[in-house]
């Protein structure tokens, strides 16, 4: 009988370098396991280190690497995993002293992606970001970069030294480009769909967080809940929900109409981690540019975890880093139902965060509330009469307000006029207030 993956994990041993007063290192250490388990890999062992700085050649100091091969032999070790990035030197000398394959954090989130993936576009993004990782890699392919894959035919027969090298690097060079034209295309087509959703007038709410917080069980909710009427079976339009990490890489948009009330886009977006490859955040740039054309963002926050808070850090830097910082924000404080604090009082809603447990649906009903009177804010009528000379303030009120009546009279310009009362409208506010009339 064949075995599953499962059943045929790879036994590795776990190193970490704690660099200074890392007061979050045994949360990382606790990540690295999870993502150890999403790789199919069996950690058995882990061995940690405390330095100023990283061993320039090894990463880890010399008698540690004498600690993790001894580990190794005696745990019958397939593989170590390191907690950080390591530089191509330092992959290829901890290989020849421990023995061993040696994976990165890089490269074993790269391998996670790899296994997730499943459009044409997920597919083409992780693809680009793995051959870009293996680039300055290449003269240790053969023992660092083993699981990512190799060519296939005639290029698995190994040549002589650098001309092998040479080929391989043309190689990866040209599929990189071609990667990124492909991806260009793809990106053209989603930009279509973009813009098709923007001039529609319909607002855009992104879901984002932590990876496994519960975006892709807000969605099916909301979906369970106001789901596009149009569609006769919303049950299909739903995403993949599982306790994982990166269960869901692709960005999905639903329709969400709710009987009565404004209609809205909802997309689930991939979930971020700390330290996550920059050659990912590059090549799901693309798919991520969904967030930062948001009119406002979910914040979905596992509150349950003990490091929730360092969560919604790296998710504010990434956020930032995406130039998506300064979109209008709801904090979503999910799976609240785990923490005996707020169990007996969800849903808890404040103006801009709520407490709720989506997996039970508690809280749904109130989260599409606040969503809703964050996007369509309350209007307030007002009569002016503005000067020809504002000519540019009564285009702005045409553009961001409603204009019931205009009439052109000797004075200047008499406007009834409707416009939202928000945070975003304070400046437009102040400049129309000395040109109002009385009712």
């Amino acid at each position: 009988m064949m075995q599953t993956m499962e059943e045929n994990k790879e036994r590795v041993i776990l190193v970490g370098l704690q660099l200074g007063r890392n007061d979050n290192f045994d949360h990382e250490m606790e990540e690295l396991e999870a993502l150890c388990d999403a790789c199919y890999l069996e950690p058995v062992f882990t061995i940690t280190q405390a330095l100023d700085a990283p061993h320039q050649a090894l990463y880890i100091g010399t008698g540690k690497v004498g600690e993790v091969k001894q580990a190794a032999a005696n745990m019958d070790a397939d593989m170590v995993v390191f907690d950080d990035s390591l530089s191509p030197s330092q992959a290829r000398n901890l290989n020849m002293e421990i023995g061993l394959p040696i994976l990165d954090r890089t490269a074993l989130i790269l391998q996670i992606f790899e296994s997730r993936a499943q459009t044409r576009e997920a597919k083409l993004q992780v693809e680009l970001a793995r051959l870009q990782y293996m680039l300055p890699r290449l003269s240790g392919m053969g023992v660092a970069m083993s699981r990512q894959g190799g060519g296939s035919g005639s290029r698995s027969n190994k040549g002589a030294g650098e001309k092998k090298l040479e080929l391989d690097r043309r190689y990866i060079n040209h599929r990189i480009n071609e990667c990124k034209k492909e991806l260009q295309a793809v990106k053209k087509n989603r930009q279509t769909q973009r813009k098709s959703r923007s001039q529609s007038a319909i607002p855009q709410v992104s879901l984002v967080g932590y990876t496994n917080a519960g975006k892709s069980t807000v969605m099916n909710q909301m979906l369970s809940f106001y789901g596009n009427p149009e569609v006769t079976d919303n049950e299909h339009k739903k995403v993949l929900q599982k306790d994982m990490l990166f269960a869901t890489l692709e960005t999905t948009v639903r329709k969400i109409a709710p009987p009565g009330r404004p209609e809205f886009y909802l997309s689930d977006t991939v979930g971020f981690i700390d330290k996550l490859p920059h050659h990912l955040v590059d090549a799901f740039r693309s798919t991520l540019e969904e967030v930062c054309n948001a009119d406002l963002l979910l914040q979905v926050v596992d509150v349950s975890d003990p490091y929730y808070r360092e969560h919604m850090r790296v998710t504010q830097e990434t956020l930032k880093d995406l130039g998506a910082g300064d979109i209008p924000m709801l904090i979503v404080y999910n799976k609240a139902d785990k923490v005996p604090t707020f169990a007996g009082d969800i849903p808890m809603v404040t103006s801009n965060h709520i407490h709720m447990a989506a997996g039970k649906g508690v809280g749904i009903e109130e989260l599409l509330q606040m969503i809703i009177t964050r996007l369509f804010p309350p209007e307030r009528e007002m009569n002016l009469m503005l000067p020809y000379s504002e000519g540019s303030l009564l285009h702005q009120l045409t553009e961001q307000g409603t204009i019931v009546a205009q009439e052109y009279q000797n004075e200047g310009v008499y406007v009834e006029a409707r416009l939202t009362v928000s945070t975003k409208m304070e400046s437009l506010w102040r400049q129309l207030e000395s040109y109002r009339l009385e009712k």
